[in-house]
């Protein structure tokens, strides 16, 4: 077993599809109004895939884009983990799809199905992983096409959901720097809370289940938004605590994109100062395990982190899951000519 390294992330990309779908847009398809849902959920817009696009070319776009940041090859890619709740198929794990688009031939590949939290839960493993010697480049996406599994007819449903994607290159970096901690936690006897009832062995794809509506998300929206407001608190405290780090001295928090109600609670439950509770949501939606690589990419593009900040990313979800990351962020991002000296001795 090798010694324990520091860890961090040290490329970052995204990718949402072209196509946007404005609330205006859906006033013209179901019962419902911008206001409306701008009131209750603060999205403005949503990016949707085509019609041959899958979850895999979403995480293959993000990756890219990450893989360049870092400035790693894939070939330099030792792990893939994915995660996502709208898989290319049932079998095989859409990582592999992914691993065999991008010609990372060196990689071994799974995913992760732990809903909005599914980034978090990805991305603490391949903390792990790279600390311990067992991996040295590990490739983490979080990535969903909703919009295929959404019900265009539910009104309560299909104005919260898009389509889009992030990924992120885990490396050994200096010392001091990068991931620090993590938790995740799991409510199961919530399961019912946010589910697609058919299609796996529970009940199996029928005329009647198709019929029925059965293959869509469906989400008892009142209980989802109690374990939300309560989890994005509790979680956020427990991590701090954990880790000895004041919520005070975080630079940036960037929570999964569900809702601004939500994320207005969090933050003064947390009584955070302005700026610090990070959104993005009003031109993605949700985009399940999509969020937060999303948020933190945009967050990165505006200037919100640099090197020696803490931030923490905070997840809740289907499952119902939830989970919390921090770190200190490990390189200077405006300044490209130390972009590359992130990385500490792979031994």
């Amino acid at each position: 077993m090798k010694g324990i390294r520091s860890v961090g992330i040290t490329g970052v990309g995204s990718y949402a599809p072209e196509k946007v779908l404005t609330n205006f847009d859906l006033e013209k398809m179901v019962d419902t109004t911008d206001e409306w849902i701008v009131s209750r959920s603060g999205i403005r817009e949503r990016h949707i895939a085509s019609e041959e696009k899958s979850t895999s070319d979403l995480a293959c776009d993000a990756s890219i884009r990450a893989m360049k940041d870092a400035g790693v090859k894939p070939e330099d890619i030792d792990l893939i983990i994915m995660a996502t709740v709208s898989p290319d198929k049932i079998v095989p794990s859409t990582a592999c799809i992914v691993q065999g688009k991008l010609g990372c031939v060196n990689a071994g590949a799974f995913d992760v199905m732990a809903g909005c939290t599914g980034f978090i839960y990805a991305l603490s493993v391949a903390r792990q992983m790279v600390a311990t010697g067992s991996n040295n480049t590990v490739l983490v996406i979080g990535a969903d096409l909703l919009s295929k599994l959404t019900d265009w007819e539910d009104r309560n449903t299909c104005v919260l959901f898009g389509d889009g994607g992030g990924a992120a290159i885990v490396q050994p970096v200096e010392e001091g720097y990068g991931l620090i901690d993590h938790i995740v936690g799991a409510k199961g006897l919530g399961h019912l809370c946010i589910e697609i009832p058919a299609g796996g062995t529970f009940m199996p794809a029928t005329h009647k289940s198709i019929d029925d509506r059965q293959h869509y998300i469906k989400m008892l929206g009142k209980e989802v938004f109690k374990f939300a407001v309560k989890t994005i608190e509790k979680t956020t405290v427990e991590l701090a605590e954990k880790t000895g780090i004041p919520i005070d001295k975080i630079k940036l928090i960037v929570p999964h994109q569900a809702n601004s109600r939500i994320m207005d609670a969090g933050k003064k439950r947390l009584k955070l100062a302005d700026g610090v509770m990070y959104s993005n949501l009003e031109k993605y939606g949700n985009t399940s395990a999509g969020t937060i690589p999303l948020a933190l990419a945009d967050a990165l593009a505006d200037g919100k982190i640099n090197k020696g900040d803490y931030v923490m990313l905070v997840g809740f979800g289907a499952g119902l899951t939830n989970g919390a990351i921090i770190m200190k962020w490990a390189y200077e991002v405006n300044q490209p000519e130390k972009r590359y000296a992130v990385r500490g001795a792979v031994q």
